[in-house]
């Protein structure tokens, strides 16, 4: 567990890419209401950008410290932030509020390592209401004295009690409620929990949903789709709206979907996901590890650490092999991608079957298949549950 750090400090920091070059300043910062079992935690900061206050997803922070808010990426979405129902501002609807024993001077954060809210409330700063409170040292107390001020408003305490849920069991709540009240709580979820929820439905039930929002919103939320589950979805949408949707797009995130749109369904291209772990044969074991133990990279691609040469990004340069992560932990952390790269299971082509891909699976007994081109280049990786996905008999999700 973290040392607390207080809102006021963060929010006279500066907004970081990943050289550490600032691209803004923070201006507010967007909690979730608090829960039955859990405290309010961050889903998002507002910052000022080329004279734009706009939205930064908590999930594309990498860390916060004192010389500022560091970016996973170095892109940001520039479209105006426009806060929704049951979201807390802290400049609106926290500080200077009052509770019962005073009022809020300050709210205090930690991170919580290995949970999805990473970022949570842990205590709150009140001072005496008048007009020599300021003289006064405020007073910490746990966030749970100001339980009223974080609660959810009425409208969105269901909302607070799905985000207990994994998204699997948001999308089976969600998808059996009448049309109306579906569109009521898709409106009340954050784009990165509604593409959670589009990827755990199949996509004949996912594609009305993503039809009926506005194209800027659609499009946002396919950003925050894993590549492969977007462009299943996109694929079950007629040409000209799926077309239209890819021009909305981050020309970065729409040219992989694009990608994986011009194969099969039934095929290794069209199963993989286009950004497995890659790294270079120059890499260390430690730095391997440190990829690995982002908690934005899924369990399954977390099991092997593709070596490539230059580029990374795929398509990569030559396919070199791959390690796994029981290899990693037996390694000294020092020790090179290139000293303990295995050559199995053999890379496949985009071209492959997916039955041939699953008989390879159980062969190699292996969590994730290379797929590489014609000249040896990455093109991404097959993994064991997209291939389930696809032999599972129609339906499975709903039962």
């Amino acid at each position: 567990m973290s040392t607390p750090i207080y809102v006021s400090r963060v929010l006279r920091l500066q907004l970081l890419d990943t050289d550490g070059q600032s691209v803004g300043s923070l201006d507010d910062i967007i909690f979730a209401p608090s829960g039955p079992t859990y405290a309010p935690y961050i889903i998002g900061l507002v910052a000022r950008v080329q004279r734009r206050r706009i939205f930064v997803n908590a999930n594309r922070v990498d860390e916060i410290n004192g010389q500022g808010v560091r970016l996973r990426s170095g892109r940001v979405d520039l479209r105006r932030f426009s806060k929704r129902m049951g979201e807390l501002s802290f400049r609106n609807d926290i500080i200077d509020h009052r509770v019962a024993d005073g009022v809020v001077s300050d709210v205090a954060i930690r991170a919580e390592a290995g949970d999805l809210r990473s970022w949570e409330v842990a205590t709150v700063s009140l001072h005496e209401p008048g007009i020599l409170r300021r003289r006064r040292t405020p007073q910490q107390h746990e966030w749970t004295v100001a339980r009223a001020l974080f609660e959810a408003p009425e409208g969105a305490r269901e909302m607070a009690q799905l985000r207990e849920l994994h998204p699997a069991d948001v999308a089976r709540n969600v998808s059996e409620r009448p049309p109306e009240e579906q569109q009521r709580l898709i409106e009340l979820m954050e784009d990165d929990e509604l593409a959670e929820m589009l990827e755990e439905l199949q996509e004949d039930q996912a594609a009305p949903i993503i039809s009926a929002m506005t194209e800027e919103r659609a499009a946002h939320v396919l950003e925050e789709m894993d590549a492969d589950d977007a462009a299943d979805l996109l694929a079950e949408l007629p040409v000209p709206e799926r077309e239209r949707l890819l021009l909305a797009m981050d020309i970065d995130d729409a040219l992989p979907l694009r990608r994986l749109l011009g194969y099969r369904g039934d095929t290794a291209g069209g199963l993989m996901t286009p950004e497995p772990v890659v790294m270079s044969p120059d890499s260390s074991v430690a730095e391997a590890l440190a990829r690995i133990r982002y908690s934005d990279v899924m369990p399954v691609d977390a099991a092997h650490v593709f070596v490539c040469e230059s580029p990374l990004e795929t398509p990569t340069g030559r396919y070199l092999g791959y390690v796994g992560f029981q290899r990693l932990l037996r390694e000294s952390p020092g020790v090179l991608l290139a000293d303990c790269v295995e050559a199995e299971p053999l890379p496949i082509a985009p071209s492959t079957s997916e039955t041939e891909v699953a008989r390879l699976l159980a062969s190699y007994d292996a969590m994730a298949l290379p797929v590489v081109d014609e000249v040896g280049r990455l093109l991404g990786a097959v993994t064991v549950d997209d291939v389930l996905d696809r032999l599972l008999p129609v339906g499975w999700r709903r039962r």
